[in-house]
């Protein structure tokens, strides 16, 4: 069990993550969480004895997005206050948490239950960015196989249209247009020609369904209005036309996949974003074995390739990073990027 003052600390952590994301409300929220937290709540209590390691298992989003579900539904006019960045004392803030802590304590606990299902069509232009690098290197056909897919958002990276530095990718006249700040070199303007994309996820989200789509909302940052606009049309694509999403553990579809054929002349790829801390170690150890035991087969006709948009909290950013064979299976950091693909910067 995690001591009270680790629990505190990850909300501490938290919030320099979010100011350092250019998010002072989500930042002050958390680090008033870390002073009001008490245990005169079934939530707060929870919370204070977490079994686990809070920030890995990301516990201050969690209570931070059933919080804003209250502030969306119009359940708690104070809170919404703080939400909007009206309320800004820290005393004050720590105040109405509190209040909100024991008033909605029922409504709050279910959303300790779960990891924050931060779906974010942003990430998509982190992880085209590698799967452009890709194209010019091996040729335009890639075949694409995400874990951690939950709604299935980034299963629609081959329809969002993409403007990334000035390099563009995707339909012209796709309904999304994902345009991140810029920084460094562009990636390379070549075809590109996504031939597949797959999914999988140990419990998939169906936005199909309002209630879902509701919960996803609310873990959308509300400093980023720009973003909740952005879901929306997401959804709407996948209500137009549905992902290929399966409910599987990462390792057993991984391996699966990798033993299927390969056609020629079409790069094989493994890509996730902000998913690699969330799965068990042994899930970890057999996706790494996997990989380099197809990549030691794979040949110039028939690459594979990893591509991943992981976290580094310590220094509160993104990372790309970049693997394929042949050519030594060595990882090499393509790319650091904003959370939620606000910005990326090339290496």
């Amino acid at each position: 069990m995690a001591d009270p003052w680790a629990v505190r600390e990850a909300f501490l952590i938290q919030r320099a993550y979010c100011d350092a994301h250019s998010a002072p409300i989500t930042g002050r929220i958390a680090g008033a969480l870390a002073d009001s937290l008490t245990r005169e709540s079934r939530t707060g209590a929870r919370v204070l004895d977490w079994p686990g390691d809070p920030t890995a298992d990301a516990l201050p989003l969690r209570l931070i997005g059933g919080l804003h579900a209250l502030d969306q539904a119009g359940a708690a006019p104070d809170l919404s206050r703080v939400f909007a960045g009206e309320v800004t004392g820290m005393d004050a803030v720590a105040l109405i948490l509190a209040d909100a802590l024991i008033v909605h304590d029922a409504a709050l606990l279910p959303w300790l239950d779960g990891p924050p299902q931060t779906n974010e069509p942003g990430r998509s232009a982190v992880l085209m960015t590698g799967l452009l690098e890709l194209a010019r290197r091996f040729g335009p056909k890639l075949e694409l196989l995400e874990i951690g897919s939950s709604a299935g958002l980034n299963l629609l990276i081959d329809r969002y249209r993409f403007d990334l530095g000035g390099t563009n990718a995707g339909p012209a006249d796709a309904p999304v247009l994902i345009r991140p700040e810029w920084r460094g070199a562009p990636p390379p303007q070549v075809p590109i020609d996504i031939v597949s994309v797959r999914g999988c996820d140990l419990r998939p989200l169906d936005t199909s369904d309002a209630e879902t789509r509701r919960r996803l909302m609310a873990y959308i940052w509300a400093d980023n209005p720009e973003r909740h606009a952005r879901m929306e049309a997401a959804f709407a694509m996948l209500r137009s036309r549905p992902v290929d999403l399966a409910a599987a553990d990462a390792a057993d579809w991984v391996e699966a996949r990798l033993d299927e054929p390969q056609a020629r002349g079409v790069t094989r790829v493994l890509m996730h974003s902000v998913v690699w801390q969330y799965l068990p170690v042994e899930g970890q150890r057999r996706i790494r074995a996997a990989m380099e035991a197809a990549g030691a087969c794979a040949i110039a006709e028939r690459p594979l390739a990893w591509v991943r948009m992981e976290p580094d909290r310590g220094l509160a950013r993104q990372e790309l990073w970049l693997r394929h064979w042949p050519g030594g299976g060595e990882d090499r950091m393509r790319a650091i990027a904003h959370a939620h693909g606000l910005w990326v910067e090339t290496l």
